[in-house]
């Protein structure tokens, strides 16, 4: 009885390990999980990029800059030498912070026993603003404490904290824009991911076969219903969000509709690649919500901060259109900007539409023949 109990265990054994899907379900995604959530899931702020504009050049402004620079949470970009600078650096996204040191700053601090700092921060993701502020602060806060050690008197240094772009602190204006890209990601891969598919499974194909259309008529003709459908599903999330959410919109709302729209297409021509590379309604699904929304939360920036994951992590998320788009929302709604300030994220989302179109075409006419 037991040598054929053992048998059978060890021919289950045999299967499971000739099943390569198995063994890298079993092994391979909690590994894969682990070490992605492990190195992504954290809002701690590490290597936050800021600029100091030190007019004091003294002492002093000197020993606090080597402090931030010392920091794990700060990488000092660059010194500038005026504010149209900083203002630039910000419109550009290239920075989180900027410290502003007055002239005369060591000279106060000597005669007046008082000084003062100025810490700029992009508040569009106030969670972020906040943080960075903080660790700011209390490095400004332990060199005052040093000094007061060292020469027993009452050192006082002032920390004034300006919120670029979103002052009143509110959670949605980072948390729209995130939602936005996300949900118009989402809906369009889902919607547009069973479209070919299903002309498969109902027996429909053969009719593509005789039909007179070219690849790409066909692959337009499925996309322009779910495309008219998604622009009044974007305009219900604006009104949505300017009525009930209070969220402002700066920039241009053209800009806003046609960046929009690119991005649509391309969530739209995702959806048909994996429509054309699917068997099954089912596993089409599957594979869109499974395959773009973790990745879309993770990479995508509004939640996590993307300069706190290892490289490797900041290349992936390279490849996620929901991360370009979540930067051009940002920049276009809540900061102000133009064209001039969001071509580079508009042109990879045009160069990844035109690539999914090409890649879409051919993947059909093989279907086809």
């Amino acid at each position: 009885m037991m040598d054929n109990i053992s048998t059978f265990i060890k021919k289950e054994f045999l299967h499971v390990f000739r099943d390569r899907k198995t063994l890298l379900m079993l092994f391979g995604l909690p590994i894969v999980q682990i070490i992605l959530f492990g190195f992504a899931l954290t809002n701690e702020i590490t290597n936050a990029k800021i600029v100091v504009c030190d007019y004091a050049k003294d002492d002093a402004s000197q020993q606090i800059i080597g402090k931030l620079q010392a920091s794990q949470q700060f990488d000092i970009q660059r010194i500038l030498l005026n504010h149209k600078q900083i203002e630039t650096a910000f419109k550009d996204g290239e920075i989180k912070m900027a410290v502003v040191f007055p002239a005369n700053f060591n000279s106060d601090l000597l005669h007046q026993h008082k000084a003062q700092v100025q810490l700029i921060t992009d508040a569009s993701d106030p969670n972020t603003a906040t943080a960075i502020s903080g660790y700011a602060n209390q490095i400004v806060m332990d060199y005052q404490n040093e000094l007061m050690q060292l020469q027993r008197v009452p050192y006082q240094i002032n920390t004034e904290v300006r919120m670029l772009y979103n002052p009143e602190l509110k959670a949605a204006v980072n948390f729209v824009p995130g939602v936005m890209s996300l949900i118009l990601l989402l809906v369009c891969v889902l919607m547009t991911s069973v479209a070919i598919v299903k002309e498969k499974e109902t027996g429909t194909m053969e009719v593509l076969l005789v039909s007179p259309f070219s690849p790409f008529l066909i692959i337009v003709s499925k996309a322009m219903p779910y495309l008219a459908l998604s622009l009044i599903n974007l305009t219900i999330i604006l009104l949505l969000s300017v009525l009930v959410l209070g969220m402002p919109i700066n920039g241009s709302i053209l800009l806003l509709y046609a960046v929009s729209t690119l991005f649509i297409i391309t969530a739209l021509s995702l959806g048909l690649l994996i429509s054309n590379r699917t068997a099954s309604q089912q596993s089409a699904m599957l594979i869109s919500l499974m395959g773009m929304l973790v990745p879309s939360i993770l990479f995508t920036g509004f939640m996590f901060p993307l300069e706190n994951m290892p490289y490797p992590l900041q290349l992936v998320s390279h490849i996620i259109p929901a991360k370009w788009y979540y930067i051009i929302v940002k920049s276009v709604m809540v900061k102000g900007l133009g064209f001039s300030a969001i071509w580079k994220e508009t042109l990879v989302l045009l160069t990844m539409t035109m690539l999914l179109l090409v890649v879409n075409i051919k993947t059909f006419k093989i279907r086809l023949t």
